[in-house]
């Protein structure tokens, strides 16, 4: 099969290479998926788990790219709840060979049905995103109804899916951003927005719950602005600074069947809207994970046309 690999930790984004790959294995509880559109993070060529298994053993050449959308080709030993044939999508393993391939295995539990009428381009922006900002605003930052976040990079993969269910709860939304972020985070659903170049943070006065994406030196002036009681949530980095009074908590996104159904639920419902940047051909990933492009929503990696797909 094709397939984006690394080999070399040093060489960056020059080192991805289209290249033919063996088939993978299933094992227990896997499923092998023909993978349609794939998502990938910018920074996971950094990642240790990009380059070891989870026993810190070399595991290259591998295979980045860990959001996908797919149909089921094969279940492995014991697998469960899918079927050969379906529509699914979700996350890849950390430590495994990912989804910027036309076949990855996948733990069953990792993947949720995907309905007919959703595109699998629009699907693959979902996991890693949307999970991530479910799991940060609800699951470590508590928000409920009437309170207040502060959504940085509220225009970005991440943001603008936390801004959209930030609003759905009923808080007050605070996005921020470049200037050129502005339009689209207000449309999305923030009530206030603050360009991060030009704008005094301390405008969005106190909040309840800060979700940063971008850490450092916004990360910790953002602190300072969180009421008692309140939390800082990061997913850029470990915070290095307590707000008084509250917490402040570093996670990373981890699969969750149930939660990726209800968002693909309110996908269909047209309460959630993930922003599609670029779709790039498997053959052009290097450029597209170069750091300067910076484009609007999330790039993704179409691997296979649906027809071609079902054959």
């Amino acid at each position: 099969m094709r397939a984006i690999t690394v080999r070399d930790r040093d060489a960056g984004v020059s080192g991805l290479t289209l290249t033919d790959m063996p088939y993978p294995h299933a094992a227990e509880n896997d499923v092998i998926v023909r993978v349609h559109a794939a998502g990938f993070t910018p920074g996971e060529l950094d990642w240790p788990a990009t380059w070891t298994d989870r026993a810190g053993r070399d595991r290259t050449p591998s295979i980045p790219g860990h959001e996908l959308s797919g149909t089921v080709v094969e279940l492995g030993y014991g697998t469960t709840g899918l079927s050969v044939g379906q529509r699914v999508f979700g996350l890849t393993d950390w430590a495994r060979n990912g989804s910027l391939a036309e076949y990855v295995a996948v733990e069953a539990r990792n993947l949720a049905p995907l309905a007919a009428d959703i595109d699998h381009t629009v699907a693959a922006a979902l996991p890693i995103s949307g999970l991530t900002a479910w799991q940060g605003l609800f699951e470590h930052g508590q928000l409920r109804t009437g309170q207040t976040v502060l959504i940085h990079g509220a225009a970005g993969g991440v943001g603008s899916i936390a801004v959209q269910l930030a609003r759905e709860v009923g808080a007050h939304v605070v996005g921020t951003g470049r200037a050129d972020d502005r339009e689209v985070a207000l449309g999305l659903g923030a009530q206030t927005f603050l360009d991060l170049d030009a704008d005094d943070l301390r405008q969005a006065g106190e909040v309840d719950v800060v979700f940063d994406v971008i850490g450092g030196e916004i990360l910790q002036r953002s602190t300072a602005l969180v009421r008692p009681g309140g939390v800082v949530v990061s997913v850029a980095m470990p915070p290095t600074v307590q707000p008084r009074d509250g917490r402040a908590i570093f996670f990373v996104v981890e699969p969750d069947r149930a939660q990726l159904i209800d968002l693909a639920q309110r996908l269909r419902a047209g309460r959630l809207n993930p922003i599609v940047g670029a779709v790039r051909p498997l053959s052009e990933t290097a450029s597209a994970f170069a750091r300067h492009r910076r484009t609007p929503g999330k790039t993704i990696i179409r691997v296979a046309e649906e027809e071609e797909a079902q054959h």
